[in-house]
């Protein structure tokens, strides 16, 4: 299985609200001593075991906008691999409340780029995701500045928690199955 979190790399990016699929990723490897540092497609991939199956945690190197290359050219390489059953992508999303949570068997982007992206270099919706909220509580002009701008500081705490919680949701599908794990977690933070 590849869990797939989509972000953009570099320390510029670090913290903004688009790359909370990079921390969850990295939250991931964390928790499972891995590390996700080898160079291949275009992403970085560690290998780790969440739930008793192994998995290769993704994060694409592309830029969100293009995170569908790596992931066709991972597919690709792992020829027994299918999206509908062995790709899990974790994304931002501005449409949804901050800090919710929702995971969803196929569908569209939602406007999501990434996700954009990745349906269309697969050619399909028919993949698992997991998107997490990060909807303003105030109107924005500049979406993109938006979704780029770094968590406020008095907000990382919180963000932390979050990702937990998306922790235990992914964990949820991969040791419960996905209809389960929506029951549980989507909604609310």
């Amino acid at each position: 299985m590849l869990i797939v979190g989509l972000g953009n790399p570099g320390e510029r990016y670090e913290w903004t609200r688009h790359n909370l699929g990079f921390m969850l990723v990295d939250l991931l490897a964390r928790q499972a001593g891995a590390q996700v540092k080898r160079a291949e497609c275009r992403a970085l991939v560690g290998r780790a075991e969440l739930e008793g199956r192994a998995v290769e945690l993704v994060k694409p190197q592309t830029y969100m906008n293009l995170s569908g290359e790596s992931v066709a050219c991972l597919l690709r390489k792992r020829a027994a691999l299918k999206p509908a059953g062995d790709l899990f992508v974790v994304s931002d999303d501005i449409a949804l409340p901050f800090g919710s949570i929702r995971i969803r068997p196929s569908g569209s982007s939602g406007g999501q780029k990434g996700l954009k992206n990745i349906i269309s270099a697969l050619g399909t919706d028919e993949f698992p995701r997991l998107r997490v909220g990060i909807k303003p509580e105030h109107p924005v002009g500049d979406t993109a500045g938006f979704v780029l701008e770094r968590f406020p500081k008095g907000q990382r705490a919180e963000v932390e928690q979050i990702l937990e919680r998306c922790a235990e949701a992914l964990r949820a599908v991969i040791r419960d199955g996905i209809d389960k794990a929506m029951s549980q977690f989507n909604g609310g933070a």
